[in-house]
């Protein structure tokens, strides 16, 4: 079998400009050709549990196509901007049911990917890197497992993926985080309305995270960046808020129009480090 190493694959794709069409096939088998496992083509000739450009019907009837798909692993979307990993996401959501509602979901744009579980009952999570991360191989904050080790699971072990914790736990927890944010912020004199509506909308920005209506872990990397600075956290929930009404860029993301009556006005209440901890952990 050809090999290919990890430094090659880096250097030959950062310098690609060609679209996702041109390039999609060839990327992945370079990718296989790292990983030292088969291509589609070379695991199963007539495209029955691995395949390229697998059929699907989508959610609403339609026909589409995976870009890649191997039966129990994963289905896998390519997209060339990166802005349309979002995009991407949302597609292949649209006919997962009809691949077998596989463990894994993967984007890419050639430099960034994304693997987002799928497993049933489980906390969704989105292990993202992109070719430097993969060259140096170590764990960050947005892939707490080697990029490599990740890539080997997504191929041959997904259940090393599996999110530990179930939703119900989850659910669980962001009860107790929320009550005691509520109660921080009666305890400060917090118009009780107003708190309400900034909960709800801290709540919200959650949920959308959770579905890609916002950015991959846009608002969780704005906690994380701001826990212990709770002015600057303020600041620009603010903007972000604004965004979210009219839609509008926040940073390098363009984010969507969502409910005006939610979102109008970028009013929020100030959070001590601990109650901003917990906005991120509800």
């Amino acid at each position: 079998m050809t090999t290919m190493s990890v430094p090659a694959f880096v250097a030959k794709w950062s310098r690609s400009a060609r679209a996702e069409r041109q390039a999609a096939q060839e990327h992945f088998i370079d990718l296989c050709r790292v990983l030292g496992e088969p291509t589609p083509n070379e695991a199963d000739a007539r495209g029955d549990f691995y395949a390229f450009e697998k059929g699907a019907t989508t959610a609403m009837g339609g026909q589409g196509f995976a870009d890649v798909w191997k039966r129990g692993h994963f289905a896998w979307e390519y997209k060339r901007d990166r802005a349309n990993l979002t995009a991407a996401y949302q597609q292949v959501q649209t006919y997962r049911e009809s691949l077998e509602n596989p463990p894994l979901l993967v984007v890419c744009d050639l430099n960034r990917f994304e693997v987002h579980t799928n497993f049933v009952n489980t906390v969704k999570w989105v292990y993202a890197f992109d070719l430097a991360d993969l060259q140096a191989n170590v764990a960050t904050q947005t892939c707490p497992i080697p990029p490599l080790d990740v890539l080997r699971a997504v191929f041959s072990a997904p259940d090393r993926l599996r999110p530990t914790r179930t939703t119900a736990q989850v659910t669980e927890a962001a009860a107790a985080e929320f009550a005691k944010l509520a109660k921080s912020l009666q305890d400060r004199g917090a118009d009780p309305e107003r708190a309400a509506h900034f909960l709800m909308r801290l709540l919200f920005c959650l949920f959308s995270e959770d579905i890609n209506l916002l950015p991959s872990r846009l608002f969780a990397k704005l906690v994380e960046n701001t826990r212990f600075r709770p002015t600057d956290f303020d600041a620009r929930l603010r903007v972000l808020f604004a965004a979210m009404a009219t839609g509008g860029s926040f940073g390098v993301e363009y984010i969507d129009y969502f409910d005006p009556g939610l979102f109008a006005g970028s009013g929020t209440l100030p959070l001590t480090a601990a109650s901003t901890s917990r906005a991120q952990r509800s």
